[in-house]
């Protein structure tokens, strides 16, 4: 039961010792029609809408030079979690290994700047202020530790929302196979809120993502 239950996590399809499953990522590119990067289609028209608005809420954030990599950080992570839930389309962003990936990239990219060009404003970070002479190994240690878990704790983040809501919905679709048509319209009904509840989880796992993104970017600056 629980191997099956998380087997549809796991990119087995191969070919040339490729895993198929991975093109899932790619899924959006050969949907979008043309006129989506060519001329101003609904699709751009919504995008753009939803740009400008995450921008508004990131321009106190975070400085304008870096805004659109966290701009396009957020898209291509809401598009796979929103395309991982159509069916038979594999959740890249479910799979340890890409979001794992990604809070690496992140994590490692910002620390290395912060060290080598401003070593000092990163010593502090390490002591807050006012903390007692006493007290300031614990916090070095404290702070060491949080920030080398940052990026376990931003990938399994990701992973944990995005495969949970997935496998609640396989749990209840498996209880309709022996109840009468009347308790499987209920099942029903229940998976379409369900689905409705992924929706936001989608959009809201990659605001979070981004945001604690932008976040650890602005300690070092």
């Amino acid at each position: 039961m629980m191997n099956n239950m998380f087997s549809m996590f796991d990119p087995t399809s191969t070919f040339i010792g490729f895993k198929m499953n991975w093109l899932s990522m790619l899924i959006v590119m050969i949907l979008l029609q043309m006129n989506y990067w060519v001329f101003l289609s609904q699709y751009m028209k919504l995008f753009l809408n939803l740009m400008i608005m995450i921008y508004k809420e990131m321009k106190q954030m975070i400085s304008p030079s870096p805004i659109i990599f966290f701009l396009s950080l957020m898209m291509v992570i809401f598009i796979n979690n929103l395309f991982g839930l159509l069916p038979y389309i594999f959740t890249s962003t479910s799979h340890i290994m890409l979001t794992l990936s990604m809070a690496l990239m992140l994590w490692l990219t910002f620390n290395m700047y912060g060290w080598f060009k401003k070593t000092s404003d990163m010593f502090i970070h390490l002591v807050p202020m006012s903390t007692p002479n006493l007290l300031i190994p614990f916090m070095v240690l404290i702070e060491s530790v949080s920030n080398i878990i940052r990026p376990i704790t931003l990938s399994v983040r990701l992973m944990a929302n995005m495969t949970a809501g997935h496998i609640m919905i396989l749990l209840i679709s498996s209880s309709c196979v022996n109840l009468s048509f009347k308790y499987s319209f209920i099942i029903i009904f229940i998976q379409i809120s369900l689905m409705f509840l992924e929706l936001a989880v989608a959009m809201i796992q990659a605001y979070v993502f981004t945001t604690l993104s932008s976040l650890y970017y602005n300690e070092i600056n």
